[in-house]
């Protein structure tokens, strides 16, 4: 490894520093051993840290938590492409191709906002497994399961108070659990929180990933192709959504706040 990496803090989904989700972005040369990049993101610990190298035109992304790599996560794509386009490394007028192990991603920027191109997940109806309502402390309205659950609760003041028991929650078998209801503001068409203490990450702030599930479950529900949603975490953050039949569009900015060098 290199005695120095190129390393940038950015807020994903943001207008402003301070807010949305920061990820960690690495630009590597090559790719090190999984230890070394695993102990990058746990000393970062942010959600999510990215690493990057390039392949021909495109760029291979990898997704780590502090815990352990991750098959899919949006808010570091967003912040990713913002670093390639910051640094003059990808085109500004050409979309960006990542090679991820969710497939080909595309990001593109679309006037102050990142649009990314990821696949849409659906789930299904589901039992909630034992131990998820009581840890949430919600009475959910539906329960809908991927490789997350969803649980749809009574309204948007019964999903803002909800504190989870995080060590209890850790023990119900998913990558995390997506809490959502209709929006009381009706700039939005749904809120929701994103809880994933089994992958190190109590509560994240803003979930690319989440809303390709979103999507799929209040497009359904409220028979739009376009809907605009608020995750209603501390920092917060306004996700755009757009179904494009097995694909999902999410727009929002990003916002670098830091640029500097890992030495190690």
């Amino acid at each position: 490894m290199a005695n120095s990496v190129p390393l940038f803090l950015v807020d994903a989904f943001a207008h402003r520093p301070f807010t949305g989700n920061p990820a960690a972005v690495c630009l590597l040369d090559s790719w090190p051993d999984d230890t070394w990049l695993q102990s990058v993101a746990m000393e970062m610990n942010q959600a999510e840290t990215a690493f990057l190298v390039r392949e021909w035109e495109a760029f291979r992304l990898r997704w780590f938590t502090p815990a352990l790599e991750v098959d899919l996560c949006g808010h570091a794509t967003l912040a990713s492409a913002r670093v390639l386009w910051d640094q003059q490394l990808a085109e500004t007028g050409a979309p960006i191709e990542f090679l991820t192990r969710s497939g080909s991603l595309f990001a593109r920027l679309t006037g102050e906002e990142i649009e990314l191109n990821f696949p849409l997940t659906p789930q299904q109806e589901a039992a909630a497994p034992a131990g998820l309502l009581e840890s949430l402390g919600a009475k959910e309205s539906y329960v809908g399961r991927n490789v997350d659950y969803l649980v749809e609760v009574a309204g948007e003041a019964e999903l803002r108070v909800l504190t989870p028991d995080f060590r209890s929650l850790a023990g119900v078998e998913c990558r995390g659990v997506i809490v959502t209801a209709r929006s009381a503001d009706p700039q939005f068409d749904f809120v929701s929180r994103f809880f994933a203490p089994r992958a190190g990450i109590d509560e994240d702030p803003v979930t690319g990933s989440a809303h390709c599930t979103l999507a799929h479950y209040w497009g359904q529900k409220l028979g739009k192709n376009v809907l605009r949603a608020f995750q209603a975490s501390r920092r917060g953050g306004v996700v755009g959504v757009e179904i494009q039949g097995y694909r999902v569009l999410l727009r929002g900015p990003a916002t670098i706040v830091v640029r500097g060098e890992l030495i190690g």
